[in-house]
């Protein structure tokens, strides 16, 4: 099997810090190679992957430019995706294309001619629809978009999401396309076990009011505990910028609600004991990981998924997290960690996070979120995806 792989142009792969989809294409693109697939990732100049072919419109990421205006941002991916589309249109070599480039992936694939069917991974956020779906409050209504989709009735496009929780709310429209979702994955030879836990709690995250920073951060200073937190403020990577930031009142940063959220709810709660380090990866992260007494989710929506949480898991660290989003499918409660209702709870659970066996925490990873597990249900999604098509 030939799977063209469209990732997002914003970051490498695999990414230095933050990137969510492009950590997952990290770890799935390998171990498809592993089942024996050629694959063909379709990204920027700067990802390096073995035994991969790299096909790249723009040679370095583009992230950025991804808060900037609609006007000023949204040609790059359209441009990226259809630079995709039309390559595997001219080679007429490929079976299925794996499409992860967010919403912009789905217009080709309705009327494009020429094409290989279609799997597209949803990984977020959330569908606007439905009772009860909570989504950040700056998130346009996306049903509209969605019931257009389901009106085209493409016969060469499935969808599949990264969690039951997230596709619950699939609007009508969109059933007919859907297949069952696979969770993501990570291989865990890359995580290094460490039993011993230093004194110190961690939350890793892109810092906006989604993730909750500020609940950890009251609780720490409560309690007496030690935080790190991590994660980009904006498009702001470094600890020293995001200072520099905070000092100038004129900073074109100030808009956004993110830096917003972080200056005005996380920052005042910064001190010896809890600090701000800014986005982390490689050996960094992997020792914040596993070095602290657990990773602390406070989600105040409902989470597509949790990357960093089976991350944390695969390095013996237990996850304390609201019951919300996908983390329910995640978290085995008092075994691998603890699922609080509320911030009460969620205090109370922190105190107890020593209770938890490391090795339990590196097992639920090995068991049920290994990278070849989900390189062998996409293969599965694959051939459901090829069998549904006309073509």
């Amino acid at each position: 099997m030939k799977v063209a792989m469209f990732a997002p142009l914003w970051l490498p792969i695999p990414p230095v810090g933050y990137g969510g989809v492009e950590n997952v294409l990290a770890a799935l693109v390998p171990a498809l190679v592993r089942a024996g697939v050629t694959v063909e990732l379709f990204t920027v100049g700067e990802t390096s992957l073995p035994n991969v072919t790299i096909r790249s419109l723009y040679d370095t990421a583009q992230y950025s430019s991804i808060h900037g205006r609609m006007y000023d941002s949204l040609p790059l991916p359209i441009a990226h995706t259809l630079f995709a589309f039309n390559t595997v249109r001219a080679a007429g070599d490929f079976d299925i294309i794996h499409s992860h480039n967010a919403f912009i992936d789905l217009l080709p694939a309705l009327y494009a001619s020429g094409l290989p069917p279609v799997l597209h991974t949803l990984h977020g956020p959330p569908f606007t629809s439905g009772t009860g779906t909570a989504k950040p409050a700056e998130m346009a209504d996306n049903r509209p978009m969605w019931r257009e989709i389901g009106k085209a009735q493409p016969q060469n496009l499935s969808i599949v999401g990264i969690s039951a929780a997230l596709m619950a709310n699939a609007p009508d429209e969109i059933k007919p396309l859907l297949l069952p979702p696979v969770h993501n994955g990570i291989d865990p030879a890359a995580f290094p076990f460490q039993h011993h836990k230093d004194d110190y709690f961690l939350t890793l995250a892109r810092v906006c009011p989604e993730k909750g920073q500020v609940i950890a951060a009251r609780i720490c200073r409560k309690l007496g505990y030690q935080l790190r937190i991590a994660g980009v403020v904006g498009s702001l990577a470094q600890a020293a910028q995001v200072r520099k930031e905070l000092a100038n009142p004129t900073s074109s940063q100030h808009p956004l609600v993110d830096f917003q959220y972080f200056r005005d709810e996380v920052a005042p709660y910064l001190s010896e004991t809890i600090q701000y380090v800014g986005d982390v990866g490689g050996h960094e992260k992997l020792a914040l990981l596993g070095g602290a007494r657990a990773l602390l989710m406070p989600l105040q929506w409902e989470e597509p998924f949790g990357m960093t949480a089976i991350e944390a898991l695969a390095c013996g660290t237990p996850v304390v997290a609201m019951a919300r989003g996908a983390l329910p499918e995640i978290i085995q409660h008092g075994v691998n960690g603890f699922l609080a209702k509320n911030e009460h709870e969620f205090e109370q659970y922190t105190q107890q996070a020593g209770n938890i066996d490391p090795a339990a925490c590196r097992q639920s990873v090995e068991t049920r979120f290994s990278a070849d597990r989900m390189a062998r249900e996409y293969i599965q999604r694959y051939e459901q995806a090829l069998h549904r098509s006309p073509r």
